[in-house]
C-alpha cells in the first residue's frame, strides 16, 4: 500500500451506486480502495478490521442508520475523514451527520470529477458540501439563532443545547483557549498529539474557522467557553 494514496472505505447499499463509487476511486491514481459494504453490518466488519483514511458513506442502509456509524467512526477514530453521499439533502439528515462528526456531505449526482476534488478537499482540511446541502446548513442555522439575543449559555454555566462539539472537542478548546501546546494538550488527556491534532480540526470545521484564535472568539460567542 502506498503512503502516497489517500484510502477509502465505501458505505453504499445500492448496487448501482456502489458500483459507480468503488470504479471511480478505482480509477483515481492517487486513491486505493480499501473495501466496500453494502449494509451495516459489513461495514462494521470493515471498519473494526480495516485502516483507511476516508469514509464514503450513504444514511439510508437496509440495516440501520448511517448516522450512527458515522458517530462510531468520528468518536473512535477522529483522524478519518467522513463524507457522506446520498439523495437525502433536507435540513433534518443534513444537520444529524454533521453533528454526529460527517466533515463533508454532497448528493449522489456528484459528477465523478466532484467526488475526487471532495475527497482531496476532504483531506486538505476542507469540509466540501453540495450547493442544496450548504443551504441547509445556512436554514439550520438561522433557525438556531432565530431567538438568539445574546443568551447561548444556559442556567448554572451549562453549555448550550446547541453545542456543535463532542464533550471531548469541548474539553481540548477550553484547554486552546488557556493557551495550550498539542503536545500539552495531550498529555493532559493522555492522548497523542496526532490525535488533538484530529480533534482541533474537526473543531475549525464545526465552527468554520480557520485558527485558535478564530475557534476561540467564535466558541465564545456561542456560549461554549466558561470564563
Amino acid at each position: 500500500m502506498s503512503s502516497e494514496k489517500t484510502t477509502v472505505l465505501i458505505v453504499e447499499d445500492e448496487p448501482e451506486f456502489r458500483l459507480r463509487f468503488k470504479e471511480i476511486v478505482e480509477s483515481e491514481p492517487t486513491l486505493e480502495l480499501v473495501g466496500v459494504a453494502a449494509n451495516k453490518r459489513e461495514a462494521q466488519e470493515l471498519i473494526d478490521r480495516s485502516k483507511f483514511d476516508v469514509m464514503l458513506i450513504d444514511l439510508g442502509l437496509p440495516d440501520g442508520n448511517g448516522t450512527d456509524l458515522i458517530r462510531q467512526v468520528s468518536t473512535k477514530r477522529p483522524d478519518v475523514d467522513i463524507m457522506v453521499v446520498t439523495v437525502f439533502g433536507d435540513e433534518q439528515h443534513v444537520v444529524s451527520a454533521i453533528e454526529a462528526g460527517a466533515t463533508g456531505y454532497i448528493l449522489k449526482d456528484s459528477t465523478a470529477a466532484d467526488v475526487v476534488s471532495c475527497i482531496r478537499l476532504l483531506r486538505a482540511g476542507g469540509s466540501p458540501v453540495s450547493p442544496v446541502v450548504a443551504r441547509s446548513v445556512l436554514r439550520a442555522i438561522r433557525n438556531r439563532m432565530g431567538g438568539a439575543g445574546g443568551g447561548n449559555t444556559r442556567p448554572g454555566g451549562a453549555m448550550p443545547d446547541n453545542n456543535p462539539l463532542s464533550a471531548r472537542e469541548t474539553e481540548i478548546l477550553q484547554l486552546l483557549a488557556k493557551g495550550m501546546s498539542f503536545n500539552e494538550i495531550g498529555e493532559i488527556l493522555g492522548i497523542s498529539p496526532h490525535t488533538v491534532t484530529a480533534h482541533i480540526k474537526k473543531i475549525y470545521r464545526k465552527l468554520a474557522v480557520h485558527s485558535r484564535g478564530e475557534a476561540v472568539y467564535e466558541a465564545t460567542q456561542m456560549g461554549l467557553l466558561r470564563g
